[in-house]
Formats: structure tokens, C-alpha cells, sequence
């Protein structure tokens, strides 16, 4: 397999990783307090918070995964990102406060002051071993396109990635991961646009066919709005995403921590508005890409090879 990269593509991302680092140690000397490095001296704006938040939903499970599920099947996954307007309220009225009144950075610490030690080192190896599936999920989703661009081992673009990451995020502290996070986020969010606007007017009979393909095969769909509990109805779903993001919200360090990097309460309470709200259509983007994808290839049968029309293939088109 030949490389799809050019020259021009290559200088891009070496000079990505370039200036992810560099934001790493633009902020070390910054990080030398434990207070620094775990809360960034509590001094962040609420849209910086904001937009890293929505980066912790956006990730390469987001710009795989979701046009994956939209391109196999429907819009039934998408509703669980309608949860994330109620599960921000009840984090916003409630968790949040509790969590900045604290002033304690890790989320486990109340576990420990109620419940002894145990409870928050059950807690804090739950949530490793949780964070240790999920970040080789995302890392493995991102592998896959770049191993494929580049013609590269996939296990040697995991390994750069990795060290990438563990690199700025070991010198800078949480003010760099919240700062690449943002910047990542706008980039993924960006590069998604242009991949959508290219594929809504990339069809022969523009626009309008996209759409009249997708609906033709039931691509919008929410799911069933039956009461059964046996199958992945639209209320299913919308209760599984409650619960999901309310576990984020509530007990994630993830999130909990970036509470305590707000300069205030005002600002905390904005960057939680900022994620839950602009997740939704965010979101949203990424779903129309898989059924944009759909719409394509079946208007162009022969342009998508047999090996991404097997089954599970779905997030390598």
C-alpha cells in the first residue's frame, strides 16, 4: 500500500506534534507548584474550559465512530447526546458547587472523608482502569486513518502518539492538556465542516439527492419511540446518555478536575454550559458525515472498495 501522504501533509503534522509540545513547555515553568500543575493556580477563563470540555467528548471516537454508526445504521446513537442539556443542569445546580466549595482537586477525596480509604482507592483504580480502556480506544481510533495515510505500522503511530501526549501533559501540567484539548477541538471541529460541506455538494444532483438517499433508507432515524426495554429505543438510549454524562459530570475526574481550574464560579458554570450545549450539534455534524458517506457511495457504487463493505468496516470508509 502507497502512501497517501504529500510532502506539504507530512510538514503539517510534524509541525502539530511540533507545537503540542511546544505549548507543554510553554507552560512549565508555570507548572512548578502542585497547585499549578493540578489546577492551573485556579485562574482559566470559562470558554477555554468550555471548548476543552467539548474536546473531552470530541475525540477520534467522535470523528470515527459516530459517522460509523450513522453510516451502518440511523441517527439512533445521536440521542444520547440530547441527554447532555438535562445532565448539564443537574451538574450545573448541583455537582459543581459541591466540587468548587470543596476546593479538593481529585474527585475521590469526599469518598475518603466519608467512607475511609478504601472507598477512594476502589474509586481511583475503577477510574484508571476505565481511563486505560477508553485512551486505548481513542488512541487505537486514531491510529487507524494515520496508519493507513501514511503507510505506516499502526503500532509505531500508537507509540508516537502516546509519547506525544504523555510528553506535554508530564512537562505542562493540566494547563497544557486544557490548551491542546481546545486546540484539537478546533481543528477537529473545523475539519469536519469542510469534510461535510465537500460531501453535501460533491453529489451529482447536489444537496437534495444527499438527503433524499438518506431518508429513502431510513437514515434519520431516532430509533423506535416504543416503552420496550429490550432493544435500543430512542428513551433507551436518551436514559443510558443521562446516565453516562451524568457520570461524567459527576464523578469523572476527567471533568472534576477542570472545575477547579475556573478563576471563578461564574466561569465554571459557563465552560459546563459551553461543552453540554455546543456537544449537541457538534455531534450532529459528525453523524450527517456518515450518512453524507452513504449517500455518496450509493450514488457511486463502484467508488468504495468490497474490503469497507464488510460487516464492522463501517468506521474505515
Amino acid at each position: 500500500m502507497k502512501s497517501h501522504f504529500t510532502t506539504l501533509d507530512l510538514v503539517v503534522l510534524v509541525a502539530y506534534f511540533a507545537v503540542t509540545i511546544a505549548i507543554g513547555l510553554a507552560f512549565w515553568r508555570r507548572s512548578r507548584s502542585v497547585e499549578a500543575f493540578t489546577a492551573a493556580e485556579r485562574n482559566l477563563p470559562g470558554w477555554l474550559l468550555g471548548i476543552s470540555i467539548i474536546g473531552a467528548y470530541v475525540s477520534s471516537i467522535s470523528f470515527l465512530a459516530l459517522p460509523g454508526k450513522a453510516f451502518a445504521s440511523d441517527w439512533n446513537s445521536w440521542v444520547f447526546s440530547l441527554s447532555l442539556p438535562i445532565a448539564t443542569w443537574i451538574s450545573v445546580k448541583w455537582f459543581l458547587p459541591f466540587y468548587r466549595a470543596s476546593h479538593h482537586v481529585s474527585a475521590y477525596t469526599h469518598l475518603e472523608e466519608r467512607f475511609g480509604p478504601w472507598a477512594r482507592g476502589y474509586a481511583s483504580l475503577c477510574y484508571l482502569l476505565t481511563q486505560l480502556a477508553r485512551v486505548g480506544t481513542v488512541t487505537y481510533l486514531t491510529a487507524l486513518p494515520m496508519a493507513v495515510l501514511l503507510d505506516w505500522d499502526i503500532r509505531w503511530v500508537i507509540i508516537l502518539t502516546g509519547i506525544t501526549t504523555t510528553l506535554y501533559t508530564f512537562v505542562g501540567g493540566i494547563v497544557a492538556v486544557i490548551w491542546t484539548d481546545a486546540i484539537q477541538t478546533v481543528i477537529l471541529v473545523t475539519g469536519a465542516l469542510v469534510c461535510l460541506f465537500l460531501m453535501v455538494f460533491g453529489l451529482p444532483e447536489g444537496p437534495g439527492q444527499l438527503f433524499a438517499l438518506a431518508a429513502e433508507h431510513g437514515k434519520f432515524s431516532l430509533g423506535s419511540f416504543g416503552l420496550t426495554l429490550t432493544a435500543p429505543t430512542f428513551w433507551v438510549v436518551l436514559v443510558y446518555g443521562l446516565v453516562i454524562n451524568l457520570q461524567n459530570f459527576g464523578v469523572d475526574q476527567n471533568f472534576v478536575q477542570r472545575y477547579h481550574t475556573a478563576r471563578s464560579d461564574a466561569e465554571a458554570r459557563k465552560s459546563l454550559w459551553l461543552g453540554g450545549l455546543l456537544y449537541v450539534p457538534i455531534s450532529a455534524v459528525f453523524f450527517f458525515i456518515g450518512t453524507a458517506l452513504f449517500s455518496y457511495y450509493t450514488a457511486y457504487p463502484g467508488s468504495l472498495p468490497d474490503e469497507y463493505r464488510l460487516p464492522g468496516k463501517s468506521d474505515s470508509v
